[in-house]
């Protein structure tokens, strides 16, 4: 059912799906990052692009989204709630579910926001090194309509990683491209 409601998305709105098998595979048990975040649309071509790929999905969502009266649509869509107001250890809830979940992968937005920042926050990269699971680039390059993986990456020494990874997403245009800072750190 997913499938066919993102292959009839990515028709009507002209988007391709540009990932290879073995990313795919590889992505598979890993944290995503889902860049650039700069509109609301980013979760809908986002949610399609791992329903085209076939692959399980977790993010974390305020969790008023998760409470009944929503009839369990946003839990139906992969969504995991977070109490913001309390201090919660997302860092180790989020390597904990990886750990025990071999068919999952986890999206992070990794900017936090759909808003301008001066640096992108770092805790997809401490949930993957605290899991021991590598790091894939999900994209949405809404300049060429095309939304996929751009690489699976081991979760290597910080400046080194983020390095590897601000080049890969060199190229890649946000739906609001002021509000993308490319830069990690």
């Amino acid at each position: 059912m997913k499938y066919l409601i993102a292959r009839f998305v990515f028709f009507i709105s002209g988007w391709k799906l540009v990932a290879t098998q073995e990313d795919i595979k590889a992505a598979q048990n890993s944290v995503m990052i889902a860049a650039p975040h700069t509109s609301n649309y980013d979760l809908v071509y986002a949610l399609g692009t791992f329903w085209l790929m076939r692959l399980p999905l977790k993010f974390f969502i305020k969790d008023f989204y998760t409470r009944w009266y929503f009839f369990g649509f946003f839990k139906w869509m992969g969504a995991i709630g977070v109490n913001r107001s309390k201090r919660n250890n997302l860092v180790d809830h989020a390597a904990e579910l990886l750990r025990s979940d071999i068919n999952m992968t986890l999206m992070v937005p990794a900017e936090g926001t759909r808003k301008r920042v001066e640096k992108w926050k770092t805790g997809f990269y401490q949930i993957a090194k605290q899991a021991g699971t590598p790091i894939s680039l999900g994209f949405l390059d809404y300049e060429k309509k095309h939304a996929g993986i751009l690489k699976v990456i081991p979760c290597g020494e910080a400046s080194a990683t983020f390095a590897a990874i601000e080049k890969s997403y060199e190229h890649v245009v946000g739906k609001y491209p002021e509000l993308y800072n490319k830069k990690i750190f």
